[in-house]
């Protein structure tokens, strides 16, 4: 295996703070690639052989799999190789100041849905939502064909969380998913509007890494580094609080008062090694029932997690 630095894709958002802290305290040797466009674009960039390992969604990464046909040529290009947050995701729904029409989540039913990328977070967490809200009506299908109508009436691409909300006040979409705190600074200045809420019902972030790097059981040796470096990443996290809300507060998008909020919400794993079955299974359960993925179809939940020793 090549000897290169990893090129590691990350959302560079608050969550990312133990990975900064990994990189400058620990000898994370590393390029880090941010993808402010979030876990879509990483699956692409890591399938293109253009990054080696990707911090992201859960729900990105497993509907990614999910929706692979395995077979020789294509082996859906990454698995699942450790966990990096245990805490499910708030994802905050978001209009614009021109939808007075839209005064609760009931309204937005087959609305225009605004996502980063088809895949992504925002658009498996559409789903989600309307599974949740008993939007999904079957469409009469042969068999067992889980077959919906879509719950919405576009589900409208805008790559980045800039377009998103320039979308939502220009009425190139009704309304979008988005990370709570992330989101909150526009709510106060009054860019975008508050809808409501979902969490994730699984943990929220996993590591994958380029299936170039899984040979059998063995892990290249550049990802057991990296997971070691995040542990102490997260370690040093969790010992120095006020250092996590400075770095938030200056050098990201966020105010002290978001960090400080924040670090009530949020828990990283001791070891970020591995990932729990059971969460993926759950996780394949509930996108089936959500629609964004057929039962039986697609690369099965034993196969997306890396075989570790």
């Amino acid at each position: 295996m090549s000897s290169h630095a990893l090129k590691i894709g990350f959302v560079p958002e608050h969550f990312s703070t133990p990975i900064h802290f990994a990189h400058k305290y620990f000898g994370l040797d590393a390029e880090l690639i941010p993808f402010p466009s979030g876990t879509g674009h990483m699956i692409t960039a890591i399938r293109a052989g253009e990054i080696d390992v990707a911090i992201g969604l859960t729900e990105g990464w497993i509907a990614g799999l999910g929706k692979t046909e395995q077979s020789e040529e294509n082996d859906g290009g990454y698995r699942l190789v450790g966990t990096y947050v245990e805490t499910p995701l708030c994802w905050a729904i978001s209009t614009g100041n021109q939808h007075p029409e839209i005064v609760s989540v009931d309204s937005l039913k087959g609305g225009k849905i605004g996502v980063s990328r088809i895949g992504s977070g925002s658009y498996v967490m559409g789903y989600v939502l309307a599974d949740q809200r008993d939007w999904l009506v079957p469409t009469t299908g042969v068999g067992t064909s889980t077959e919906s109508a879509s719950p919405y009436s576009d589900f409208v691409v805008l790559n980045t969380f800039e377009n998103l909300r320039k979308a939502v006040n220009d009425g190139t979409a009704d309304f979008f998913m988005w990370e709570h705190f992330t989101s909150k600074k526009y709510y106060d200045n009054g860019e975008i509007r508050r809808v409501g809420e979902i969490y994730t019902p699984w943990s929220s972030w996993k590591i994958v890494a380029s299936t170039k790097l899984v040979k059998g059981t063995t892990l290249d040796d550049r990802v057991e580094d990296l997971l070691g470096k995040l542990n102490k990443g997260i370690r040093h996290f969790n010992e120095n609080q006020e250092e996590v809300v400075k770095y938030i507060s200056t050098t990201l998008d966020y105010s002290e008062e978001d960090a400080r909020e924040w670090l009530k919400t949020v828990k990283f794993p001791e070891r970020t090694q591995g990932v729990d079955l059971k969460v993926v299974k759950s996780t394949i359960e509930i996108l089936n029932t959500a629609g964004v993925l057929e039962q039986g179809k697609g690369i099965q939940a034993e196969d997306m997690i890396a075989k570790q020793r």
